[in-house]
């Protein structure tokens, strides 16, 4: 499945969650499934925890969040032990 059929799956509509991306047909905030992801769930838990939606709606909220990083930096403190040791 390329990365075009992945975003094909997600949709951004104002009258739906506020706007926010949601896995297609769903209300489920791409951020949260990211979230999940970032805090070690795997897709088979995440999979478990919303049986309504597929793997390919889970590899697109990742395919969204690489694309979105690609276009947007959020800053982040630099790390102070290795700022001390260089």
């Amino acid at each position: 499945m390329s990365n075009n059929d992945l975003l094909s799956r997600i949709s951004i509509d104002p009258n739906i969650c506020f706007g926010k991306p949601c896995i297609r047909g769903h209300r489920i905030w791409v951020s949260l499934i990211l979230d999940y992801l970032a805090s070690r769930t795997t897709i088979e838990e995440v999979l478990e925890a919303y049986p309504s939606i597929e793997r390919e709606d889970v590899l697109a909220c990742i395919a969204y969040g690489a694309e979105m990083a690609r276009d947007v930096f959020v800053e982040l403190p630099l790390d102070q032990k290795k700022e001390a040791s260089a």
